[in-house]
């Protein structure tokens, strides 16, 4: 069964009773409905008047449920997930961080090849012009010293949108990529800590003031997907200068949305677990190869 991701945007108290998240009305305390922990993967709290009892906290971690709350703008701001989430993590953990420089440069390769393919067969799948695409493909590096992630996301960016420009507070769609690569990033975090790795020791990302470092590696060629949902978003719907609900509700589906892996149609969450599973055979010396899905 696919772990379920749950959306919460009105005040509310919630609580643990019966290994089930109780949704109650805040001073009535009434009823609004429960959820068993056992089923969810990601709680997602949009509003500044909801309350958690620790026990609940408590029982989410236990079952590696990524907590993700909100700015004042409604965009994921702060994530919690248990400190551990695999019975051999201590062995794991020594595993991942004997990693050499040459295997973590090799690792990064591959992820940025996954991910500029990606991106050009999602420019192809919408009539844009994507010849440049193989070059930068064919040109990657050990470690991309060359950069070519960076400049084939240039030519990407100015030829998916008409007249836009990926920044981080930019206009429309930014603000839909953003919530998007919030929510895939949650994911991936959570695969990782389920694999027993700790997503704060990238294979690239290395960031000081970053705790999810390998996340956001893993994450890279999981990033078409997004931008494919809000691509087709775009082609029936106005881009919302402020995320509504509905919006939400939409991008919030990337955790269902079919990909193909090693020859499989599989749930993007269920996918990502198949990639962090793949990175650690890696780390032990078992595999050369990320699994990474691919854009059909």
């Amino acid at each position: 069964m696919i772990k379920r991701t749950i959306y919460i945007g009105n005040p509310a108290y919630l609580k643990l009773f019966q290994n089930q998240m109780l949704i109650q009305q805040p001073g009535t305390k009434e009823k609004l409905g429960s959820i068993p922990i056992e089923d969810m993967a990601i709680l997602l709290l949009d509003n500044h008047q909801i309350t958690l009892t620790t026990q609940l906290i408590t029982g989410l971690q236990g079952n590696n449920v990524v907590i993700i709350t909100t700015d004042a703008h409604h965009l994921p701001l702060g994530m919690m997930l248990p400190v551990y989430g695999h019975s051999e993590y201590s062995e794991r953990i020594k595993i991942q961080l004997q990693a050499s420089e040459p295997l973590k440069k090799q690792l990064w390769k591959q992820t940025v090849e996954r991910k500029i393919y990606n991106q050009k067969k999602l420019l192809q799948l919408f009539d844009k012009p994507s010849a440049a695409m193989d070059f930068y493909l064919k040109n990657v590096k050990s470690g991309d010293t060359t950069n070519m992630e960076g400049i084939a996301a240039q030519y990407y960016w100015k030829n998916l949108f008409d007249d836009f420009s990926r920044e981080r507070f930019g206009a429309a769609p930014n603000n839909m990529l953003n919530f998007g690569y919030a929510i895939l990033r949650a994911i991936v975090a959570r695969a990782l800590v389920s694999s027993g790795l700790l997503p704060v020791l990238g294979i690239f990302h290395k960031n000081k003031y970053n705790p999810y470092c390998l996340a956001d590696d893993i994450m890279e060629p999981y990033r078409p997907f997004v931008d494919k949902m809000v691509y087709n978003y775009k082609l029936q719907n106005p881009i919302p200068t402020e995320l509504n609900r509905e919006v939400k509700a939409y991008l919030l589906q990337i955790a269902t949305h079919d990909v193909v892996i090693d020859k499989k149609i599989r749930p993007l969450m269920v996918a990502v677990t198949t990639t962090t599973a793949s990175l650690y055979r890696c780390f032990l010396g078992k595999s050369r190869l990320i699994a990474y899905p691919e854009i059909d």
